[in-house]
């Protein structure tokens, strides 16, 4: 197919755009060369990295920076401490950082790096390498890194790690040194607390050299399966194993993290989907989820089909699903997922780390700054894919997630999502607002400028933006663009403060002399929307009245009726209805439950 013959490797230098810093767009690029060379039975690998790193920037940069991320798996790191100093830690690190022994730690230890043939000096805080360059690197020049380093994979606690509580050997998430992304907002070399991550669009090439008996499976395509086997091998071909390792050699086009897993015990299925993208599943084999992870592999595809109808094609050759982590992570081509589950829970992973191989391996946001945006639309659209291949129907699909937003926001415990992911008070908090309300803020963004223009601006937001790193700004213009809305207030108010949507009719009153029904309506919270007012008659007719937001400089299409616009600084509103043959039985604000107001017991009036 010929969205497989494209090139990714000079893409980044012809990208034009516009971003939120109100220059023109630019993103660095890597090239990483790795090899590596695994002790399975120490959990210990050496590896050697050539990394080709072009400062596409205008700024000389005089300095660099590399993520460390085993590092945090030690005793006395940040995220440790942060675990035991948060009220609601993550059960599933709690203070056991804290307990573990030299042999059952992570690190990454950087024996040696040179820039360009020269020694470059370098020192660790924690999870972070900071770099003094030997060479400045100047805007549109490129240097080459030389590294040779040491890991240790701790025992599984995040992520990453040995010998999962499923029995998964190897989950090598985050697993070796990477160049923090450099761009218009400066160095992101943020410490690993145990949130999200932000990373630099390239290529990789690289070699894992292990025991023979381990299958691997991750990002990339394999460029040897003759050698190596279990699975990968062409039809036919009969695969001889020499020797005590085999070394697996993967090239990965266009991504900004490379991740594998490894298990002596994995089963390797492979299915061609309908549009030609090769699906792999690896999992542990047991009798107790060979079933569900064989009925997986339809449903997969089904999700696979509803993202790239939905949202945009996907345009790698390969993704895989991989028994391991401690949960469900998205990577580039691939997530790691436990796999003792039900049925209904294993899909349900499934759909929403398939989704973020668009909503965040393809529309790369700083997770960190972003995180709703990756984590939100990713609930947004795997809640109605996940729907699609079950075939429900439900009349209000995101339901969960507005209970849960209104639930936050009715807490006291709300941070403006503007927050880094690591900041917040609670876990709890921090979930609510990435996932639940980030997955609000598109479905209420369907009732603002209508489901057709929220689909046209998915898509083009996607066609748009796709191996970039798109801001909040960038993808609000595209929204503006499409529906010709002033849309700047709503994401203001929504993820830049805690302003809350509530409106109330607070009183229906007949004026006998002028014939007409008065509907007074109160913004009692400090976020305007413009409101669809439903009028019920005795006879069961209805008919929506549609009030604009005057800041929004737009009316909604197709609406019965259109009344003034409602300006923001108006506390009050005065609906007026005339007398008709038919007596008003019920007057209700947002039928559609669409809009995310806090209390909608002043919503509705029944008047008979």
């Amino acid at each position: 197919m010929l969205r497989y013959f494209f090139s990714l490797n000079l893409f980044i230098f012809s990208l034009v755009a516009f971003a939120q810093n109100n220059t023109s767009y630019w993103q660095q690029h890597v090239e990483y060369t790795m090899n590596i060379d695994f002790d399975v039975k120490k959990y210990q690998y050496d590896g050697e990295q050539e990394l080709v790193y072009t400062n596409n920037s205008p700024d000389t940069l005089y300095k660099a920076y590399y993520h460390l991320y085993f590092n945090a798996f030690q005793p006395g790191s940040e995220m440790d401490v942060r675990s035991r100093s948060i009220k609601d830690p993550d059960r599933r690190v709690t203070d056991r950082i804290s307990k573990l022994s030299e042999d059952e730690i992570g690190f990454i230890k950087v024996k040696s790096l040179m820039q360009d043939g020269e020694n470059a000096s370098y020192q660790v805080k924690g999870t972070v390498l900071e770099v003094r360059l030997a060479n400045p690197i100047l805007p549109g020049n490129s240097t080459t890194f030389d590294m040779k380093f040491e890991g240790q994979v701790p025992v599984q606690i995040r992520r990453s790690g040995r010998n999962s509580a499923e029995g998964v050997a190897l989950s090598m998430t985050q697993w070796y040194p990477k160049l923090a992304e450099y761009d218009f907002e400066g160095w992101h070399a943020d410490p690993y607390i145990g949130r999200e991550f932000h990373g630099v669009w390239g290529n990789f090439d690289v070699k894992i050299k292990i025991d023979k008996d381990y299958i691997l499976g991750g990002t990339g395509y394999l460029q040897n399966p003759n050698e190596i086997g279990y699975g990968y091998e062409e039809e036919g071909v009969k695969v001889k194993r020499k020797g005590r390792k085999l070394t697996w050699h993967f090239v990965a086009p266009g991504v900004h993290d490379f991740t594998w897993a490894a298990d002596p015990e994995y089963i390797h299925d492979k299915r061609t989907a309908y549009d030609g993208t090769t699906l792999h599943f690896l999992y542990k084999d047991n009798p107790d989820i060979k079933e569900n992870w064989v009925n997986l592999q339809d449903k997969t595809e089904g999700l696979l089909k509803y993202f790239n109808k939905h949202i945009g094609q996907y345009p790698y050759k390969q993704y895989s699903v991989i028994q391991g982590g401690d949960g469900g992570m998205e990577y580039a081509m691939s997530t790691l997922i436990t796999g003792e589950r039900s049925f209904g829970s294993l899909v349900g992973v499934t759909a929403h780390e398939l989704a973020h191989a668009w909503f965040q391996h393809l529309l790369a946001t700083n997770e960190l700054r972003h995180e709703w945006m990756d984590e939100g639309f990713t609930s947004y659209m795997s809640t109605l894919a996940e729907n699609a291949v079950f075939e429900k129907d439900p009349d209000f699909p995101h339901k969960n997630s507005y209970n849960s937003y209104i639930g936050l926001a009715n807490s006291g415990f709300e941070h403006p999502q503007t927050t880094h992911a690591d900041r917040y008070k609670y876990n709890a908090a921090y979930g609510a607002s990435a996932y639940s309300k980030g997955a609000v803020f598109l479905s209420q963004l369907g009732y603002l400028i209508g489901e057709d223009n929220l689909q046209k601006t998915i898509h083009r937001y996607y066609d748009e933006w796709k191996f970039k790193h798109p801001t909040p700004n960038d993808f609000i213009r595209i929204a503006e663009k499409v529906s010709d809305a002033e849309l700047s207030w709503y994401l203001n108010d929504w993820t830049r403060t805690t302003n809350q949507i509530d409106y109330a009719i607070t009183s229906v009153q007949n004026d006998v002399t002028q014939n007409t029904i008065i509907v007074n309506l109160e913004r009692k919270g400090l976020m305007p929307m413009p409101l669809e007012v439903e009028v019920t008659y005795e006879d069961g007719s209805t008919q929506m009245i549609y009030i604009p937001l005057r800041m929004m400089r737009w009316t909604k299409p197709n609406q019965d009726v259109v009344e003034d616009d409602w300006p923001w600084a108006f506390p009050t509103y005065k609906l007026e209805l005339p007398v008709t043959n038919f007596a008003i039985t019920k007057i209700e604000i947002d039928p559609s439950q669409l809009m995310a107001d806090i209390d909608r017991t002043n919503n509705v009036k029944v008047l008979k």
